[in-house]
């Protein structure tokens, strides 16, 4: 799967929790974001460095400059605009390991539990059809072999 298909599956699949999600599509949505959310943090420290060098009491005053707020608005602004699609892939790609869902949770655990998450997530993908659906990368569905010919 490509940067573009993963990111417009990722979006089409907004609120879809149900099925299985391939590494990649993980991988990639995730790095989009990164992405995304890098390049706005530094606009924003940016717009903030030439403000305060201009005016080194304003940040003494507490005060940030218009453009700075709006950066970070739209920061948080594409932080909710993801936040569902991001639950559901992670969901999906957690499927993909033959995990329900419910293991997302184990992110919480402060420490190990998102080392344990990131394990799943790296992890390949069940083979074949699992529990949650067909193997997304279109694997054949494995056959009893056949008797060689004598």
């Amino acid at each position: 799967m490509s940067f573009a298909d993963a990111i417009r599956t990722c979006f089409s699949k907004y609120a879809t929790f149900s099925g299985r999600a391939r590494r990649s599509e993980y991988w990639f949505f995730m790095l989009a974001i990164t992405i995304v959310m890098t390049v706005l943090a530094i606009i924003g420290a940016v717009l903030g460095a030439g403000s305060i060098a201009a005016d080194p009491d304003a940040l003494a005053e507490g005060s940030l400059p218009a453009g700075v707020l709006v950066v970070y608005g739209l920061m948080g602004v594409v932080s909710l605009a993801v936040l569902l699609p991001t639950l559901a892939v992670s969901v999906r790609r957690l499927h993909d390991t033959n995990r329900s869902g419910g293991f997302w949770f184990l992110n919480l655990i402060p420490g190990v539990g998102g080392i344990i998450v990131l394990v799943f997530y790296i992890l390949e993908g069940t083979a074949g059809p699992n529990r949650f659906g067909a193997d997304p990368k279109g694997a054949p569905v494995a056959t009893a072999p056949t008797p060689a010919a004598v």
